[in-house]
């Protein structure tokens, strides 16, 4: 099932489709998506989790994309439907 990520990208306010079968993270499918190639930073991140805890990891990596062009980033909650009831 596929969830809605918004993000913003050189002050541009932006949609996208993601699901987790495609990527890992929500911030590399934005980044695929604006075709940025973020090999480089994803070793740095695999040697900053080895050696640091979460708290390092998530700065570093707010701070890379800030670096790159991108302002909040987030996933939109799901919409619980219930069984049998449709979306209106």
């Amino acid at each position: 099932m596929s969830r809605i990520i918004t993000y913003t990208y050189k002050d541009e306010q932006k949609t996208l489709a993601f699901s987790y079968r495609e990527f890992h993270t929500i911030h590399e499918a934005v980044a695929a998506h604006e075709g940025l190639d973020i090999r480089d930073y994803l070793k740095m991140e695999q040697s900053i989790e080895a050696i640091s805890d979460t708290k390092t990891v998530r700065e570093y990596r707010d701070a890379h994309f800030k670096k790159l062009g991108f302002g909040r980033i987030t996933l939109m909650p799901k919409e619980n439907i219930g069984i049998g009831q449709k979306k209106k």
